[in-house]
């Protein structure tokens, strides 16, 4: 799978991310970055500053993860999204803007995924393709489980994005559990932990954070309106949860996920 490797210098944000938490790359596997796809960035140079955000964020690496199928099916199609990410590669080359991205997608769930993953026309997340971002319906319940174990059977570990954000997964720590338990990973939005998707949001990305099933913090930035949050979202982990936690969720397990490793839930210290 095609990636770019950040060939310029690091940027002030980038080298203090990694010097201070000891770490080879600072990874945001949640992005949407790519312009005209979906509903994030409209045109290149809404794209441009959005990397330059996750840049001055102290992010290096960065996965473009466009919506695939739902309301995009047919739109957002695996050609289109390497197309528009080499495109960015070479433009951010040319803006001398430091930062690595690597293709994926986030997936609304959908019964044809192992077979549209298995063809290439979904695509899985980071340069190995172990992992795929499933989205839920925001507000239709539907469950997971034979999907997640359906994906397991091809050797894709499934990340489950932002369950905080949907109002009927509230105070389901037992559906969380078994989810994460059939091999799933919990990834939270970092803004969700700072009350930008409101009070609920907040409540459940905590308590989520406190049961210990949480793996990953992503950014699900889109642009300047939702911008990356993970310095902020990074610091108030470490604060409320242990340096380790924050360090585990929100470096090391996007980490793990950018070799191709599989990750799970982390307790709060």
């Amino acid at each position: 799978m095609t990636r770019s490797g950040p060939r310029l210098p690091l940027s002030p944000a980038q080298a203090a991310r990694l010097e201070q938490w000891n770490v080879q790359r600072a990874v945001d596997v949640h992005c949407h970055c790519l312009p005209g796809l979906d509903d994030g960035p409209k045109t290149l140079d809404e794209s441009l500053a959005l990397c330059e955000a996750l840049v001055a964020d102290g992010v290096t690496t960065v996965f473009a993860t466009p919506h695939q199928l739902g309301r995009y099916d047919g739109f957002t199609t695996a050609a289109r999204v390497r197309h528009e990410l080499t495109q960015l590669q070479q433009a951010l080359h040319s803006a001398d803007i430091p930062l690595e991205i690597c293709p994926g997608a986030d997936v609304r769930i959908d019964e044809r995924l192992p077979r549209l993953v298995a063809s290439g026309e979904v695509l899985t997340a980071g340069p190995h393709g172990k992992h795929l971002l499933l989205e839920l319906p925001h507000r239709l319940p539907v469950d997971p489980l034979p999907t997640i174990s359906l994906l397991a059977e091809q050797g894709i570990q499934v990340i489950l994005t932002h369950p905080e954000r949907h109002r009927y997964l509230a105070g389901a720590r037992g559906r969380l559990e078994a989810w994460t338990a059939a091999g799933a990973a919990i990834q939270i939005t970092a803004g969700s932990l700072l009350g930008d998707f409101g009070a609920l949001a907040r409540q459940e990305a905590w308590r989520m954070v406190d049961a210990g099933v949480v793996s990953l913090i992503a950014s699900d930035a889109h642009d300047a309106s939702r911008p990356p949050r993970l310095s902020a979202a990074l610091d108030a982990l470490a604060r409320a949860a242990g340096r380790t936690f924050a360090r585990t969720v929100c470096l090391e397990n996007p980490l793990n996920v950018y070799s191709g490793a599989s990750v799970s839930g982390c307790q709060p210290t």
